[in-house]
């Protein structure tokens, strides 16, 4: 129990440096967004009325204290450029990122896994070979590549998936699968590549092990032994599992720009490119809040794994 609240004392602490960090470097940029709200051509008098208006005329540290006491309540504020509310934008475009990143890690998962084992049983063979290949090719690409060759062989070749948007679940759960589908594969190959040689390497160490040779001599059957294999190697796979989740919601910016999807990190690039100040804050906060949480649950997972841990 200590040891929980240790580790979320510790997150949060790692949230208020990030804001703190995060802020100081937007207020560190002399560009005021009122130039990008009010153009080029305003006076000075129209920018010092839109700071007051919006409060950028005080000092950093109070405009700290307010903004995150807002975000602590719930209440993001409104955008410095339209003026559209924060929250809701986040509402409507977090559920999208979500999905993707759980659609993306569901599928590094399910291929990761699997494969890192085969590859392991069969080392040195021409399976953990052609696996090394797929894994070097895998976290070779670019993102922003695989997602145009994906739409290039699966919609324009196939014509079987969207080359891009968003179909909501009320117009029916297959257009709405099909256009995540190429989005998925595009944001998880990468990580199976990665969860792959983690898993490999985690079971090949296991395997080693003086247990798992006394296991065979005793003459446990094959099955019995794979599953205490599994089982001791699962701790650095959830580790690499945890990080890998939490990293794919930053590679999402990628991916939601190349196929045009209207989620959380997309809203977080076009918040760049606008200087949109506040809403580069929340939603950076958000994403670092889903990693830490990654971490939070791994974290659970050893000591249900390994009760040893929480001795």
């Amino acid at each position: 129990m200590w040891a929980l609240l240790s580790r979320l004392l510790g997150s949060a602490a790692v949230l208020v440096a990030v804001s703190l960090v995060l802020f100081a470097l937007i207020h560190a940029n002399p560009v005021s967004p009122a130039r990008v709200v009010l153009g080029n051509d305003a006076s000075e008098e129209d920018i010092a009325q839109f700071d007051a208006d919006n409060g950028l005329d005080r000092p950093v540290a109070e405009q700290y204290l307010a903004w995150a006491s807002r975000s602590l309540r719930g209440e993001f504020g409104r955008s410095l450029v339209d003026d559209t509310s924060i929250s809701r934008t986040i509402a409507q475009t977090m559920p999208v990122t979500v999905e993707l990143v759980l659609w993306a890690f569901l599928l590094a998962l399910v291929l990761a896994i699997p494969l890192g084992i085969v590859s392991a049983l069969h080392e040195d063979r021409w399976v953990d070979h052609l696996a090394r290949a797929l894994a070097t090719v895998g976290v070779s690409i670019p993102g922003f590549w695989l997602g145009l060759m994906l739409i290039a062989w699966g919609a324009v070749g196939l014509g079987w998936f969207p080359a891009g948007g968003y179909v909501p679940w009320t117009e029916g759960a297959l257009p709405h699968l099909r256009s995540m589908v190429l989005p998925a594969m595009a944001l998880g190959l990468y990580y199976v590549a990665i969860i792959s040689r983690m898993t490999r390497s985690a079971v090949a160490d296991v395997m080693m092990a003086d247990h798992v040779r006394v296991s065979r001599a005793m003459g446990l059957g094959r099955g019995r032994i794979m599953v205490y294999i599994l089982r001791n190697a699962l701790s650095p796979i959830v580790t690499v599992a945890a990080m890998s989740f939490g990293y794919m919601f930053g590679w999402a910016l990628i991916v939601e720009q190349v196929f045009t999807l209207p989620g959380m990190s997309r809203a977080l690039l076009n918040a760049i490119f606008r200087r949109d100040y506040i809403v580069i804050l929340d939603v950076v906060l958000i994403i670092t809040a889903f990693f830490l949480a990654a971490n939070i649950v791994a974290d659970l997972l050893y000591r249900l794994l390994d009760p040893r841990i929480a001795e």
